[in-house]
This record gives C-alpha cells, structure tokens and sequence, in this order.
C-alpha cells in the first residue's frame, strides 16, 4: 500500500540551505531563511525570552496537558497588543486558543472557514508558499488576484476587484503586514477603502497576522486588521510569535476568532478545539509560556519590546542603505526602502540568481525573495555589487 506514494519535489529553500552549507566560500551570503539575524549575522535568543524561561524553570510545577486550546493566559495577554487595550475582546465578540505558530494557526483558520461553508479561498500573489498549500490541503478552491504593481506598490484595485468578485461562500486570505515575500504592505488609505469593501460583499476575512512589530511597529502594524475588525461582522486572525519574539523552533501562535455576538462565541471556538484536538491534540507549551510571563511583567515587557525595537531599527537602515543604492546594474533597489519586515523581491531572473550563487555566493529564493535581515554593513556592498554584476 504504502509503495503507493509518490515522491514529492524537495523543498526549493532546504535545497538552497544545503547548497549554502556546502559552499566553502568564507564571504558567502545566505539571504534564503527568512529568519532574523544581527548586524553580526546571528539569530539570538531575546534577552526578555532568557529571563522569562529563567522564572519558568523556577516556579513552574507541572507538564501535565494544557488542554486543546492551550496557555490561554498567553492568548488573552496578547490580544490588547492585537486588538488595542481599550476593548481587546470587542465586546466578548473574540475569543482564541494557542496553536503550534503561525502555520498552525493558519491551519486551524482556514479549517474553520471550510467547517463554517467556505468552498473558496481567495489570495494576493506571491504568497507565502504555505498558503496555497494549506489551501490545496484542505480541498478548498483557490482564486488569486495580483497583490502588486511593477512600481512596487500594492495592487489595490487589485483586492478590491477580488473583493467585489466574492461572495459569501468565500474567504479572503489578507497578509496583516510586513508581505512575505515582497515586503509590499496596503496603506492605512488602503486598509480604509479595502474594510468598507469587505462588509459589502459578505466575503469572510482571514488575516495572517505573522510579523507585527517588525514594520513600523506594533500599535502602527495592527492599523489594517483593527479596521476590517471594525467594519465587519466577523472575521478570524492567525498570529505568529516565532518572529516577533524570537522563538521560531517553538512555534509559538495563536488563532482569534470573531463573532457577530458574544452569544455566538462559545460554539465557535468549541470547533476550532475540535479541529485541535484531531490534528495536534495540545500545543507545545514551553514558548507560549515564556511570552505569558513578558506580558505578565511591565520589565520583561519592556525589555521585549526594546529588542524589538532594535530589530525594526536595524532592518530599517538595510533598507535605506539598499535604497540609496538606487540602480544596481538594470535593477532599481530604490523601492526596497519604502518596504517593511524581514522580505523583498529583487526583481532577477532565473539565470541571474543562479549567477548571484555560483559567481558571488549570494544565496537567494528563485522567486527572487531575499531575507532583508541576512544583508549587514559588512556585506551589503557586496550584494549590491553582485546584483550590478548580474543584471549588467
């Protein structure tokens, strides 16, 4: 039975993680993992994670199960940094539950739009890979609309005439901020024509929520999902840890769920418990933990978002430093600095990026994605140098 299965391509990004690895080269640059790094090239471990798990060693007295729906004091300790500290739960109308990060949380979404009657799902290209391949998994149709021009800027007529395409048989799949892969956000002007929109039609928004903090930060990074949340009946949300505090192979997340009453509430988020149970059973409690412990301590909070600061900061002078590079070769990097969170698309083709490898080391995504954050000042003229070189 089992000779059955079929082999399945190898995933292009651990390909290129191994060709990296394998390259000897000492000045060789990886721009593939979307993972943060310091201006030293390190991924570390948030000095506020550190204290926090510290406190957890010390005072937690048991492993015993959480239940399916998790630490729910890290997901109500997170919701006024989602939904504003003024009414988090909108009324009792939200409720959510852990989830293993943000692909867990996606999941469990976009599982319970399907339960709920949603047989399409609509989304802005490029994606996240995980996106359409979530979607193909749960057997729900797939519509697309261009998520932005060749100027650089997001599509709005393009979400907008999805949008109005949609019914209410539909869902719409909407990036929160920081667009991976481009790095290409809807305005604040855009997210108000876009949520007025979303309540005409009916069609029932999920918003991926994966990289708040890491644009402009975390109250200027949730303008566009508290907007659609207050034009619309309901909605659901996805929202990532892993980036924002550092704890990627903790898959740290959580799924939000919004009712059009607080009475329709309990039912609900008993499905998406369900849904759980049958595909994790509980989620991994050690990250989600430590995150409860910051946002429990106005110190640990502090130093949190501190770091966070530093990291939107260093990303932020890349990006200026890419900008001011202007024309590199025939490729504009100008419009890279008006961009937000870990990825841009360097607009190079096939055998360009394979000379960007082979000839310079340069380790990119075939679509073009670079991971901001794997660029410093040490090697960031050398990138612009190697585009130079290949689009001559």
């Amino acid at each position: 039975m089992l000779n059955n299965l079929q082999q399945q391509p190898a995933d292009a990004l651990l390909a290129l993680i191994k060709l990296h690895n394998a390259d000897p080269r000492a000045d060789k640059i990886d721009l593939g993992v979307g993972v943060y790094r310091t201006g030293q090239g390190d991924t570390p471990v948030f000095a506020a994670i550190k204290a926090a798990e510290k406190k957890l060693l010390e005072t937690q007295d048991s492993k015993a199960y959480l239940g399916p729906e998790g630490d729910m004091g890290f997901v109500h300790a997170l919701m006024p940094y989602v939904f504003g500290a003024e009414d988090p739960t909108m009324g009792g109308r939200i409720e959510g539950m852990q989830t293993p990060g943000g692909t867990g949380a996606v999941r469990l979404a976009l599982a319970l739009a399907k339960r709920a009657g949603v047989k399409r799902i609509w989304m802005g290209t490029p994606s996240w890979p995980n996106h359409a391949q979530i979607v193909a998994d749960l057997g729900l149709e797939l519509k697309t609309f261009t998520h932005n021009t060749k100027d650089g800027v997001a599509d709005i007529d393009a979400v907008l005439g999805a949008i109005a395409d949609a019914t209410a048989e539909d869902a719409i799949l909407l990036h929160g901020c920081c667009h991976n892969p481009t790095g290409i956000d809807y305005t604040n002007a855009d997210w108000d024509r876009i949520a007025p929109a979303i309540k005409a039609s009916g069609v029932l928004p999920v918003i991926d929520l994966a990289y708040q903090g890491l644009g402009d930060g975390m109250e200027a990074d949730a303008y566009g999902l508290r907007t659609v949340l207050a034009a619309v009946p309901e909605a659901l949300i996805a929202y990532s840890c892993d980036k924002n505090f550092g704890l990627y192979r903790d898959r740290v997340g959580a799924v939000y769920l919004m009712m059009e009453s607080a009475d329709a509430v309990n039912a609900a988020i008993s499905n998406g418990h369900a849904l759980a149970r049958a595909a994790w059973s509980m989620p991994p409690d050690h990250g989600a933990a430590a995150v409860r412990l910051i946002l429990e301590d106005k110190a640990l909070t502090a130093m949190w978002l501190d770091e966070l600061d530093q990291m939107r900061t260093r990303m932020a002078q890349v990006r200026a430093k890419l900008a001011g590079a202007g024309l590199a070769g025939s490729v504009d990097l100008s419009p890279l600095g008006a961009q937000n969170g870990l990825f841009s698309i360097v607009p190079l083709n096939g055998d360009q990026i394979l000379a960007m490898r082979e000839k310079h080391g340069v380790y990119m995504a075939g679509s073009g994605r670079i991971n901001v954050a794997g660029l410093t000042m040490g090697n960031i003229d050398k990138f612009i140098a190697a585009v130079a070189d290949v689009s001559a």
